[in-house]
């Protein structure tokens, strides 16, 4: 009997025709750890999925792709479900996957905590950027869906708070895959033309699916590039999204978000009414000091007496002059007591005085004062004043006194 002989292609042909024709291969769930995890410009996703005892080839392609609500990466368990089959061109067989879930949680639980580092490593939840919410705003831009029970229990606190604001509704879809763009969209353009004080967005609670739209990352953008003030209403107290924690204000419901947003007219009247009697006293207490003021000066004595302001300064100027004389007889006093000091003093010094004592002054012939028997010569005549008169007289002899002796000099 001759064997059949096959070509390369017939076998993994036949291959493929046999994986294929099995069930269990055509919807198959692999759990294993990614590894050299591949995303094309194509779109198309390559990747292994291997575990202690094995590798799988894997490809999901880009319509597939498109649908991961997390970020897949190298070392990360997951669950891979698809079929397996032979790409006959290379004979290997792989799996071509259609959907990833994470080991252990869930993809959209992964996926929220992914974006949640992200932004929080970019600065989008610092508390440096949140801006204050006004305290009246005239206008309020709510973007949310038009037919949800959210709108309209938000509007209606609105109006009973506070009936002065004029709200503005932007009707988005907030389920979907068209919910983000719409929601960002709508964000953007209320902050670009300013149609509001601030703004408000979210919607009433659901599952996580339900509430995804509020964790998607162009939302969270638009959000945090927004000029004016965000209240994020999404959900119940619970329902935490990544639009909670970008915006400038959460609210724990779409109804809490209109009572932070507004001040209660109730509250408002009664704070008004308070400093409406604030105000009547201090007024009352004012006018009663000012009258009491003007009685106190219609007694004064220069509003009875239209000459008093007049006698009153002729009286302080004569006790003024009667000062200033005092004080220059004073000085005058001090000055005359000093000269009479000095007077003697100069007397005290005047030699006039030592001639009167018996003293005598001689002169030169050049009219200096003698001190020395050396100043003068023998045969000069010599004026000798006395202290009263005095007389010419020519030296005859010249001495001088040393060890209490005299000593002629010729």
């Amino acid at each position: 009997m001759e064997r059949h002989i096959f070509g390369v292609a017939e076998v993994n042909q036949l291959v493929k025709l046999l994986l294929d024709g099995e069930p269990m291969l055509q919807d198959v769930f692999v759990q294993g750890e990614l590894s050299n995890y591949k995303m094309y410009p194509s779109g198309h996703h390559y990747f292994t999925l291997k575990d202690p005892e094995g590798a799988l080839r894997c490809v999901m392609f880009r319509g597939q792709a498109a649908k991961l609500r997390f970020r897949p990466e190298n070392g990360m368990r997951v669950i891979a479900q698809g079929r397996i089959t032979v790409f006959p061109r290379d004979g290997a067989y792989q799996l071509y996957c259609n959907a990833l879930t994470p080991g252990g949680a869930g993809d959209l639980a992964l996926a929220f905590e992914q974006l949640k580092a992200k932004l929080y490593a970019e600065g989008l939840f610092d508390p440096a950027h949140k801006k204050p919410l006004p305290p009246y705003s005239e206008k309020i831009a709510i973007v949310t869906s038009a037919a949800g029970a959210a709108v309209h229990d938000m509007i209606r606190i609105l109006k009973r708070r506070y009936p002065l604001a004029k709200v503005i509704l932007l009707p988005v879809r907030v389920q979907g895959p068209e919910a983000p763009p719409e929601i960002a969209g709508a964000i953007r353009y209320a902050d670009r033309w300013k149609i509001g004080d601030l703004i408000i967005t979210g919607r009433g609670g659901g599952s996580m699916e339900d509430l995804w739209a509020f964790n998607d990352e162009r939302v969270a953008r638009a959000i945090y590039d927004a000029e004016l003030p965000v209240i994020s209403a999404v959900g119940h107290e619970p329902d935490v999204t990544i639009a909670d924690f970008v915006a400038d204000a959460r609210a724990s419901t779409p109804s809490n978000a209109a009572e932070i947003a507004v001040p209660d007219q109730e509250a408002l009247r009664q704070w008004l009414g308070g400093a409406a009697s604030r105000l009547e006293r201090s007024q009352a207490a004012r006018l009663e000091a000012l009258r009491q003021r003007l009685d106190a000066l219609a007694q004064k004595r220069a509003l009875r007496d239209r000459t008093a302001y007049i006698q009153d300064k002729r009286m302080a100027l004569l006790h003024v002059h009667q000062r200033l004389g005092d004080r220059s007889a004073s000085l005058l006093a001090e000055k005359r007591q000093r000269v009479c000091v000095l007077g003697a003093s100069l007397d005290a010094m005047s030699p006039l005085k030592v001639l009167g004592r018996g003293y005598a002054m001689a002169q030169g012939p050049d009219g200096t004062i003698l001190r020395s028997w050396r100043d003068v010569k023998a045969g000069e005549r010599v004026d000798v004043a006395l202290g009263e008169g005095g007389f010419t007289c020519t030296v005859e002899e010249l001495y001088k006194k040393e060890k209490r002796t005299w000593q002629r000099k010729k």
